[in-house]
């Protein structure tokens, strides 16, 4: 393996005298004829001398860093054009021919190895998972540090996730190359997932990287707005600028972009003065528009200039008045046995039986009201118009069920903020049931984010102040975060590990599904405690009164993760059998109630879901549960 030397690349970003890179190789190539389309990475291959040729030009023009053609040289990127068998040979002639025209300069030029995007999108909005990225960048990375790099550039990137794995990946194949890690914005000064550039840069100098980077993006005047807030965020940063040459415009079926070399040239000083270390050009820049740059260099002292002075300023998040722990947050600290009972939204206009069943649970003794929202995908009023009612009007606290099913990232938030506004302030994370199943089976059932992640934006974003971008709400909510638990699963080593990723996330409580058999719960939570130690949040048992054999069949067969012992079963059948009024429905009641006081020693509390309506029966059972506190 060839080997450079990386401390003088290193040496070159600290000189005061800024390091000119190159323009497009894509804009170029185009230029002369060939096809933007085709696998420009194969022409290492198939012609090298144009690449060759592209390269000199660049040097000629004034460039001191050089970056190899091998921008889409990744396993994904050359598997669509059947070429991944030569993803080795791409990548090292790239380096080849990038040093070679180098030599022939006679002058110092570093050659940095590129590598763009894997051009498939990471989990949660693609199907590449982060080990499987990584390997895909440390596999290029590791042919362009064997082909004797002295730097790699991870480059137009949109997702920050994507550009993390990639510095991670690089990392795992070499721990002393250097590495400049490059970032694309939209016109919104965001990445494309909606990422702010405070936030990206943090994020990338946390992973210890020579020069944080933007490039693409639209023209100087764009990048230079960034690139003064990215260093307020990271002052101590090394920064690289690669602007495109203005926004592109479709110009009979060609992308023509407006930034004129003259242009490109105005901003090399300022560049410089906002603190970068590295300035060169990405889409629509030619050897022309580096040249530009070079020459507003020449002769300038740069030991006499002195670089822009920036405040740090920590924008502090304004606390809310409203910033205050709800009632079922100071119950659950002081270690009450709370009782939760589950209520659906009415299908119409009119909530007065909701109303009327809600007072009489609140009577009974019940600390919150559950509202679920869409049960079995069922048309419903809003739980949040619900919440809100049964709030003002009978003055209990109650839990917004909030499925991630069929929202979006940006409804998502938008509904956070309306529940707030409502005052509706403990929320129950769940999938959701699926469409398919309901009244609208044809009905969009799509998701941005999975129960885990949704815990995440609300406890460690929202709660903080923050959007899911990083952009200041103006205030933090104060969200109590409900997740679910079922404690009897399939496949018990995924339902602690998805637990575990909950509670790492902020969740603050668990309700589970129903249980009818205390042992297998009792197992299940043995088993989650010992691989992740004692259960730093409250359990409310789900409890599910069964109406008739008929229900309890229904369940046992139909319900995931419902077993009836057959001691249950018998006892219904008996109650059916006496043809006494009212016994199918006492045995239920009965049944609950044992089961609620075998798992009252190892659960902190009881979430009911009375079945067919039936909250009569859930006072029943509630005022039991008060009695024997």
């Amino acid at each position: 393996m060839k080997t450079r030397n990386y401390s003088g690349f290193r040496a070159a970003l600290q000189q005061s005298t800024p390091l000119v890179g190159d323009g497009a190789m894509g804009t170029t190539l185009n230029q002369r004829g060939l096809d933007i389309e085709t696998c420009l990475d194969a022409l290492n291959l198939e012609q090298p001398a144009i690449v060759a040729d592209v390269h000199r030009l660049y040097i000629e023009s004034g460039a001191r860093m050089i970056q190899t053609n091998t921008f889409g040289a990744n396993r994904f990127k050359l598997d669509r054009s059947n070429l991944q068998d030569k993803i080795c040979e791409i990548n090292l002639a790239g380096v080849d021919l990038a040093r070679k025209t180098a030599d022939a300069s006679f002058k110092e030029i570093f050659i940095v190895g590129d590598i763009g995007p894997l051009g498939a999108r990471l989990a949660p909005f693609g199907k590449i998972q982060q080990a499987e990225a990584r390997k895909v960048f440390k596999e290029q990375a590791g042919y362009l540090i064997e082909g004797g790099v002295d730097a790699i550039i991870i480059e137009t990137i949109s997702d920050l996730n994507e550009i993390l794995q990639a510095i991670k990946g690089v990392r795992e194949a070499s721990a002393e190359i250097p590495i400049i890690a490059s970032m694309t914005f939209t016109r919104d000064d965001r990445t494309l997932l909606g990422d702010n550039p405070v936030r990206v840069a943090k994020d990338i100098a946390a992973l210890g990287v020579d020069v944080i980077g933007i490039n693409c993006s639209g023209g100087p005047n764009q990048i230079l707005r960034i690139l003064r807030t990215m260093r307020k965020a990271v002052p101590e940063a090394s920064f690289s600028v690669m602007p495109n040459a203005g926004w592109p415009e479709n110009v009979d079926g060609r992308f023509m972009y407006p930034a004129t070399p003259e242009y490109f040239g105005q901003y090399a000083l300022t560049f410089w003065k906002a603190g970068t270390s590295i300035i060169g050009g990405c889409c629509g820049t030619t050897p022309a528009h580096i040249a530009s740059i070079a020459e507003r260099f020449n002769g300038v002292d740069f030991k006499t200039l002195k670089l822009e002075s920036i405040s740090v300023n920590s924008e502090s998040t304004e606390i809310s008045l409203e910033d205050q722990p709800t009632e079922l947050c100071k119950k659950i600290t002081a270690g009450k046995f709370i009782v939760a009972i589950e209520m659906d939204p009415p299908k119409g206009l009119s909530t007065h039986k909701l109303l009327a069943g809600a007072s009489l649970l609140k009577e009974a003794g019940a600390d919150v009201i559950n509202v679920a929202d869409s049960p079995m995908a069922r048309m419903r009023m809003s739980p949040w118009a619900v919440c809100h009612l049964v709030q003002k009007e009978l003055n209990i606290e109650t839990v917004l069920h909030f499925p991630t099913r069929g929202r979006n990232l940006l409804r998502v938030q938008g509904d956070l903020l309306a529940a707030h506004a409502l005052e509706v302030r403990n929320i129950f994370v769940v999938m959701g049931d699926p469409t398919s199943i309901g009244d609208y089976p044809e009905a969009m059932d799509q998701y941005d984010l999975v129960p885990s992640g949704l815990i995440k934006l609300i406890k460690q974003e929202f709660n903080l102040g923050l959007d899911h971008t990083g952009h200041n709400i103006g205030q933090r909510t104060s969200f109590v975060v409900g997740t679910a638990l079922n404690l009897n699963p399939k496949n018990a080593e995924k339902e602690i590990k998805t637990l575990a990723k909950k509670i790492e996330n902020g969740a603050d409580f668990i309700l589970t599904q129903p249980v009818y058999d205390p042992e297998i719960a009792r197992r299940f939570l043995q088993q989650a405690e010992a691989e992740l130690g004692k259960l730093p949040i409250p359990i409310f048992v789900g409890i599910l009164p069964i109406a008739s054999v008929r229900h309890a069949t229904f369940l046992n067969q139909e319900v995931p993760g419902i077993e009836i012992p057959q001691r249950y079963l018998q006892q219904m059948q008996d109650a059916e059998d006496s043809q006494i009024e009212g016994q199918k429905t006492k045995t239920g009641i009965k049944i609950a109630i044992e089961l609620i006081n075998e798992m009252r020693s190892f659960v902190q509390g009881v979430y009911l879901m009375p079945a067919f309506h039936r909250y009569d029966v859930a006072a029943e059972i509630i005022e039991a549960i008060r009695a024997a506190d």
